[in-house]
């Protein structure tokens, strides 16, 4: 199960709103929706859990780059919404290099331990690029400091796990607002 909210930042404190993903196929889809829920160019985070598996937090400061974190990339490239915050710049590859480097060669598929059959049954996609092993690390990438200033430090981030979302929420002081759109 999937949970997703917009948290802004405005002058009277924090508001949140849940959010629809089906629509956002990318970062920058993403960052403009975030952009849209602070007319004034306040602070946008954009929480997304998937339950017990992992979660992100996008950071938008007006027209600056987003801000990523995810605690997992290995699980979160399993996950179409996951696949949104995991650009090429976050996993430290080259743009369009999905990993696939040894599928090129027609090699018989063994070499991560699984056939050429248990990464298509995934369905959407995402194993073609774990399975090159290297491709999507497990655990963390990304910001880790996306949250400092605001009262998460980047220790407290890496040590959440479970309710990732509502302990970032209590941090910040805006359990309650956050509840209202659960």
């Amino acid at each position: 199960m999937y949970f997703a909210a917009l948290l802004a930042r405005t002058e009277d404190g924090w508001e949140a709103s849940d959010t629809e993903l089906d629509d956002v196929e990318t970062l920058s889809d993403l960052a403009d929706l975030a952009r849209e829920a602070s007319p004034d160019e306040d602070t946008v985070l954009v929480l997304i859990e998937q339950e017990d598996a992992w979660f992100g937090v996008v950071r938008v400061d007006g027209e600056e780059d987003p801000r990523i974190y995810v605690s997992d990339a290995a699980a979160a490239a399993r996950s179409s919404y996951g696949e949104i915050l995991l650009t090429d710049e976050l996993l430290g590859r080259d743009p369009g290099d999905d990993g696939d480097d040894l599928d090129a060669l027609d090699l018989d598929g063994t070499e991560d331990g699984e056939s050429d059959d248990d990464e298509e049954e995934d369905g959407d996609g995402a194993a073609a690029g774990a399975g090159a092993g290297e491709a999507v690390p497990h655990g963390p990438v990304g910001d880790a400091e996306v949250l400092d200033d605001l009262g998460v430090s980047e220790k407290e981030l890496r040590s959440m796990s479970g309710d990732a979302v509502g302990e970032i929420a209590e941090a910040l002081g805006v359990s309650d607002v956050l509840e209202t759109v659960r």
